[in-house]
């Protein structure tokens, strides 16, 4: 008995293993397939000026940490009691102003250092819409809660979302003429913006990613599709009903895994596994005997490993 339709996927020529320098960057569903990856170790940079939703807030990190534009003082801003910045997610605010540049300019940096090493990278795209900051034009990143008035909202058009598109593959392959760059559109669904409202933004990213795979400029992989058509259901929704829960999220990871990831990295995967559920495990007896015949033998998996795979921290 068949319950579903599966779309047909092909496995990704270059694929990933453990010598790739991954970078993933973009919606909250990027921090998701990113937490995969680090959690089995991969060499991997995840969104270094935090959930980025829009293609252009994307853009804008490519070119400035390319060009190595560094931030100054007049772009950041005090806000309930944090320092803030229109181009960076509220995770990276701070205390002082000081602080805040140091974190932004650190990232750039080692955005810039990834993308030139990167063999791929993972671009999720969130929405198309964007808000407007109404005294100079500029498009946000992240609004920090600043009151709505201060906004225009738009929704980004085709051409514009391609001509965005266009210009982040354009500015890495500037740096990295090998990087495989790969889209995905998000399956979270931003009903805050309306029910109607979010398909069309879907509808406008998905327009614009393949006129660009199109151009053979990039490659696709079809997260938003898998959670439509083959998680048609509401169980594979966290209580919020707008997010993949627990289960959506490594079922599509599977999916990531089975086109993206080379079978020779499976064992190495197998490996480091079963040493995350170990540091996981929580004993009754730290001191009994057979606990620490336990930790023994997981620091030697671990050092194994690390002999292999020096990068690799536990």
């Amino acid at each position: 008995m068949k319950l579903q339709t599966q779309i047909p996927l092909k496995k990704a020529e270059n694929q990933i293993d453990y010598r790739s320098q991954l970078m993933v960057l973009g919606s909250c569903f990027a921090n998701n397939i990113g937490d995969k990856l680090a959690y089995y170790k991969f060499q991997t940079l995840q969104n270094p000026f935090g959930i980025l939703f829009h293609p252009l807030a994307i853009e804008n990190l490519i070119f400035r940490a390319i060009h190595q534009k560094q931030y100054t003082g007049e772009e950041v801003f005090f806000l309930n009691e944090r320092w803030q910045c229109y181009d960076a997610h509220s995770d990276l605010s701070s205390v002082t102003k000081e602080d805040l540049s140091g974190s932004l300019n650190s990232g750039l940096l080692q955005t810039k250092l990834y993308i030139t090493e990167a063999s791929h990278i993972f671009i999720t795209l969130g929405t198309a819409w964007a808000y407007q900051l109404k005294e100079n034009g500029k498009e946000v990143a992240n609004c920090h809660k600043v009151p709505q008035l201060a906004f225009k909202k738009e929704l980004l058009s085709i051409e514009k979302i391609v001509q965005s598109l266009e210009a982040i593959v354009r500015q890495i392959q500037t740096i990295n003429t090998k990087a495989k760059i790969v889209f995905t559109v998000s399956p979270v669904r931003h009903l805050k913006d309306g029910f109607i409202e979010n398909q069309q933004s879907k509808a406008h990213l998905i327009s614009a990613v393949h006129q660009i795979i199109k151009k053979a400029n990039a490659l696709y992989f079809p997260s938003y599709e898998l959670m439509m058509d083959e998680l048609r259901d509401y169980r594979f929704y966290a209580n919020d009903l707008v997010h993949p829960n627990d289960l959506a999220i490594t079922y599509i990871w599977e999916k990531f895994k089975t086109v993206w990831i080379s079978e020779t990295s499976y064992k190495t995967m197998d490996e480091v596994l079963a040493i995350q559920k170990g540091l996981q495990h929580r004993p009754f007896n730290l001191e009994s005997e057979k606990h620490q015949e336990f930790l023994k033998a997981l620091d030697q998996k671990i050092t194994y490993l690390q002999k292999e795979y020096p990068f690799m921290k536990f």
